[in-house]
């Protein structure tokens, strides 16, 4: 049979369009297996299990539950790792449970430090194990804090053991504008660091603002070495992020990747940041890319902008009174946090240190007394939320921990007074109902074994 020239040229052209179709579909393969590969299950899941518990009820105590809410002569029941009841004396305990009793004690939701490196800066002075900075490049946001922490650090027994932490977020280091993932822990002993990431936790991607990063990279000589520079490099960072996140690309970038889940949504931003005048800006930054900064770190000047925070929902993770120590810094005050709470922002008191954070609680009492000499006069129960409540929601885990309320974890700690007294000390620390530290049990003193047989083994630092 002959074929016509139409025929032949209509075979062809169908032919054309089919291997266009093809081409087409397999672009959009390779994008759906990159698609895949970038936000399929997490490679270095959570393996976390709590330790077993036994049904408690501490009865008696003043209770702080994070939320601003008071309860004198209260009671908390937990079970099963999960806090079950939180109300006044006459609140029915249960058959079963282990009573204890509470009066002239406090009861708050453990404490949750938002900026830790402990892990990555190990607290012994040992040089070769700090890993938290990879000041190989302006933005590293290939890097994840997990893959650099090393779970025997002592500093993680002693703030349990000192301060009652019973969560914290692991970050890298601010030598660079991007330094990649933080991690967010249950503060419990294991083996690996997968044994302690805290189970649906989302990630976060570390920033730095300012000096840091221009010292780091201008010393180098290379950009940046500006603050100009900073936000040059930034953007470009931004703009390549969408690029990737939009196109076709068969190629991962773990990079990429993080800044993607960032446009997404997925990821959440922790910036450090001293200025109010940069702090300013990079909310414009994120308003120009789609992003959301989470909560901005140290942020010493915080209180000349604690309205745009509140407008843009963004937290201040700060310390109580550190000023002073670089240029950036010098107009830091005690007062910062005070002022934040009046003007109806959101105040976190974090550590930054391994010995900070064994006393966060006192530290927000520093800022509260400093509230108080110039007539900002915080409650007690707001500042409690200061190192649990609000670092949780900073940290995106306000649904699961950080306060005492039914169904929420039983992160919890009884003090052997006020919380926010200098003389005031864990006594019991519960970790998912888990009892992990009990000063009066010699077995529930936790150490971690990279110091076992040495001298002052678990000894108050």
């Amino acid at each position: 049979m002959r074929v016509s020239t139409a025929m032949r040229r209509w075979a062809s052209l169908a032919a054309l369009g089919a291997a266009l179709t093809m081409g087409a579909h397999g672009a959009d393969a390779k994008k759906k297996d990159k698609r895949e590969d970038a936000s399929g299950p997490a490679p270095y899941a959570s393996t976390y299990k709590p330790y077993p518990g036994r049904p408690t009820a501490l009865v008696g105590a003043t209770v702080y539950d994070g939320r601003g809410g008071r309860i004198d002569n209260g009671t908390v029941l937990f079970e099963g790792g999960r806090v079950v009841g939180v109300g006044a004396a006459d609140l029915a305990v249960p058959s079963g449970y282990d009573r204890i009793d509470g009066r002239g004690k406090f009861v708050t939701p453990g404490v949750i430090d938002i900026h830790s490196h402990l892990g990555v800066y190990p607290s012994p002075s040992i040089e070769a194990l700090s890993d938290g900075n990879e000041m190989t490049s302006p933005t590293t946001p290939d890097v994840w804090a997990e893959h650099s922490v090393w779970p025997q650090d002592p500093g993680f027994t002693r703030a349990l053991v000192n301060g009652g932490v019973t969560s914290l977020q692991i970050l890298p280091g601010s030598a660079n504008l991007m330094g990649g993932r933080a991690v967010t822990l249950k503060n419990v002993a294991s083996r690996t660091v997968q044994g302690m990431k805290f189970p649906g936790a989302p990630y976060s991607l570390k920033m730095a603002c300012g000096e840091n990063p221009k010292r780091v990279y201008g010393g180098k000589g290379q950009k940046p070495s500006t603050r100009m520079g900073n936000f040059a490099v930034n953007r470009q960072a931004w703009i390549d992020a969408r690029q990737y996140m939009e196109g076709d690309h068969a190629e991962r970038d773990l990079g990429k990747d993080t800044l993607e889940g960032v446009l997404k949504g997925e990821i959440m931003v922790q910036n450090h940041c001293y200025r109010a005048d940069e702090m300013a800006l990079v909310l414009d930054m994120a308003k120009e890319f789609g992003y959301k900064v989470t909560a901005f770190h140290h942020a010493v000047e915080a209180y000349k902008i604690g309205d745009l925070l509140r407008a843009n929902d963004v937290c201040a993770a700060i310390w109580a009174d550190w000023y002073g120590f670089k240029m950036e810094a010098y107009d830091g005050i005690p007062e910062n946090a005070a002022l934040l709470a009046k003007q109806g922002a959101c105040v976190v008191i974090h550590s930054d240190d391994e010995n900070g954070i064994q006393r966060l609680n006192q530290a927000a009492a520093r800022a509260q007394a400093a509230g108080r000499r110039i007539g900002v006069d915080v409650p007690d129960a707001q500042v409690v939320g200061w190192f649990t409540y609000n670092a949780a929601k900073a940290m995106g885990i306000g649904e699961k921990t950080g306060s005492l309320e039914k169904g929420k974890m039983a992160d919890v700690v009884l003090w052997n007074g006020n919380p926010l007294s200098v003389y005031s000390r864990p006594e019991k620390v519960w970790v998912d109902g888990a009892l992990m530290y009990d000063a009066a049990d010699p077995k529930r003193k936790p150490v971690s074994d990279f110091e076992l047989g040495q001298p002052g083994e678990g000894d108050v630092k």
